[in-house]
């Protein structure tokens, strides 16, 4: 059974209501995201969280930067529940705005400097007996193909999005951001360790292909199965430990 709260530094995150727990590389998505978004901080008034489950994404990038105000939608009303009281309980509640509801049919058509999105994983793949599970984990909810159009039509022109997703989907996934003028502009290769084949992609996209992406790797754990000193960069700001 997942620990019904993870502590990070500034905040808690409750998730024994919450379909999606916190995972390692959700941390690493968010501590990498926060980073970026601080380097063009200069540019950056607002952000959406697109599916914020636990808050936990919104929480990072809001303690990162001081300056942004954001929007979190989530779909699931016992998670949405849990990550309210989860932003209500930290010092970043009065800058977070969290919404109930679907982004396919939110009606307000605000855009936005920065869009964060953790999506369902895996389409088209054994689904699990829970419904909610399979909202959160399966696609069933939102498939990325309807997300993508949500993220360029919310989009600021010179704006970034980021999205974290299957590194066995790359080729789909550049497949789909083609047919959305969509563009990768950085792109992560995530691995669990120096030993694992990469499994995750977190990915910063545009409007606009106006260079070559930029590609770099992470390996979470070294050949001694201890954080690498790319994780603990990251991560040091979040974890209690670090």
């Amino acid at each position: 059974m997942a620990n019904p709260y993870f502590r990070f530094k500034q905040f808690i995150i409750h998730q024994d209501r919450c379909a999606m727990k916190v995972t390692t590389d959700a941390c690493l998505f968010g501590a990498w995201v926060a980073r970026e978004v601080l380097a063009r901080s200069h540019t950056i008034r607002n952000m959406l969280d697109i599916g914020t489950g636990t808050g936990l994404l919104t929480l990072m990038l809001a303690q990162k930067n001081p300056g942004l105000v954001v929007d979190a939608i989530e779909i699931d009303k016992a998670t949405y529940e849990q990550a309210k009281e989860n932003i209500a309980a930290s010092p970043f509640k009065n800058k977070i705005y969290l919404e109930h509801g679907d982004i396919l049919n939110e009606p307000y058509q605000r855009k936005y400097d920065i869009i964060i999105s953790n999506p369902p994983f895996y389409e088209k793949e054994l689904l699990s007996a829970s419904s909610r599970k399979n909202v959160a984990h399966h696609n069933e909810g939102l498939l990325l193909e309807d997300l993508l159009p949500v993220i360029k039509n919310r989009l600021l022109a010179a704006s970034r999005f980021y999205l974290l997703l299957p590194y066995k989907r790359k080729k789909e996934i550049d497949d789909l951001l083609k047919k959305n003028s969509l563009y990768f502009t950085k792109i992560v290769s995530v691995r669990q360790s120096v030993n694992h084949d990469h499994f995750r992609l977190m990915i910063e996209g545009a409007l606009y292909n106006d260079h070559h992406a930029e590609e770099t790797d992470i390996a979470i754990k070294d050949e001694n199965d201890q954080y690498t000193p790319g994780f603990i960069k990251l991560l040091n700001e979040y974890y209690l430990y670090l």
